[in-house]
């Protein structure tokens, strides 16, 4: 298993180093630290990788070297201690005179000291060309990002037999985060989004200490991280009886996922999705749905590509994405559900486990 993982870096390493002609550059300087984590399987949280056509140096301070030396064998580790005056060095001794850079993720004061400092060298911008580095997974990505899903899904389909009336959006969360810790998770993917009644009309509601009652729609938007993968998915309780606006808006966004992950293949336009999932959703909700269908997830929740009215990105085999048409009516309530997928050439194969029909809590 280690074999395969530490080939999977040399190729990725590899499939950016032979775009560096196209980049018009001799090296890349990266200071994201999920593509560094991508690229050189570093967990730390600060560093910058510097690969040249023949070296990847990985640069940390003291406080991750030994940690680094032991994860990112045979990546070269060095160590600093100011981080500018590091990059200087390194480029210096590995001859680069034209650099690429995550612009996205490079502050003014950051470009500027590097500027100062690397007067015989070009810095540049590099942001489109790496929009898409982590869009593709390889099978082992995929069997982490199953167990991500497996352990939150699970989680959230405790908390379906134990969530009752009056209970508070808060101790739900709570219990919810438990129980998926216990199972395995390191860490929570994101802030976990438990939003019932009025608040579920809020797509990024944070729990609160509202009581949760009887007529309420509870918005459940949960995720993982497993191996440093991220899980995503969001059902929508009903807390006792329905009314029939309820239940049809319910059946309609259900329809609206159903649909958008039958029709989810490589070669479709990512815009194309959304499209159709407002298509299905009509004049009488489509109003109401008030985001983008969906977007990629791996080692960060979110990540390219993107399910949206003004996407440019088209899916292909290897990506995962997620797809959640939601509806919210301001001062009423809301529903959203989700599903992350695996792209497939002719199909697309639903990671996440938990089933999407209503569950009604008595």
């Amino acid at each position: 298993m280690q074999k395969t993982i530490k080939h999977a870096f040399l190729q990725r390493i590899s499939t950016v180093q032979k775009k560096f002609p196209s980049y018009q550059v001799d090296g890349i300087l990266f200071s994201n630290i999920s593509n560094i984590r991508y690229l050189s399987g570093f967990t730390g949280s600060d560093g910058i990788l510097i690969l040249s056509a023949d070296a990847v140096w990985l640069l940390v301070d003291g406080r991750y070297t030994t940690q680094a030396v032991a994860e990112v064998q045979p990546v070269s580790v060095v160590q600093y201690q100011n981080k500018i005056q590091g990059i200087e060095k390194a480029v210096k001794e590995l001859g680069l005179t034209k650099i690429g850079f995550e612009a996205p993720f490079v502050s003014v004061e950051m470009y500027n000291d590097l500027t100062r400092g690397l007067k015989q060298a070009k810095l540049v911008p590099l942001g489109d060309e790496l929009r898409l580095l982590r869009a593709y997974k390889d099978k082992h990505e995929i069997t982490v990002m199953k167990k991500a899903a497996t352990i939150a899904s699970e989680a959230v389909a405790a908390l379906a037999g134990e969530i009752q009336p009056g209970w508070t959006e808060q101790e739900a969360a709570l219990q919810l985060e438990m129980t998926a810790r216990r199972a395995g998770a390191e860490q929570i993917a994101f802030e976990t989004i438990i939003a019932s009644g009025k608040h579920a009309a809020l797509p990024h509601a944070q729990p609160t200490n509202r009581k949760i009652r009887n007529g309420d729609f509870v918005v459940i938007d949960f995720g993982v991280k497993y191996q440093g993968y991220c899980s995503d998915e969001t059902c929508t309780f009903a807390i006792g009886e329905l009314t029939g606006d309820q239940k049809n808006a319910y059946r309609a966004v259900l329809q609206a996922h159903d649909e958008a992950i039958a029709f989810i293949k490589a070669g479709r336009a990512a815009a194309d999705v959304d499209a159709l999932v407002r298509r299905v959703l009509g004049k009488k909700y489509s109003r109401y749905f008030v985001h983008g269908t969906g977007h990629g997830v791996g080692l960060e929740v979110h990540e390219a590509p993107r399910l949206a009215p003004n996407s440019q990105d088209v899916l292909n085999a290897g990506m995962v994405v997620t797809v959640e048409p939601g509806l919210y009516y301001p001062g009423r309530w809301g529903i959203r559900i989700e599903d992350t997928v695996f792209v497939k050439e002719n199909s697309c194969e639903i990671i996440t486990k938990m089933k999407k029909d209503i569950i009604i809590i008595e």
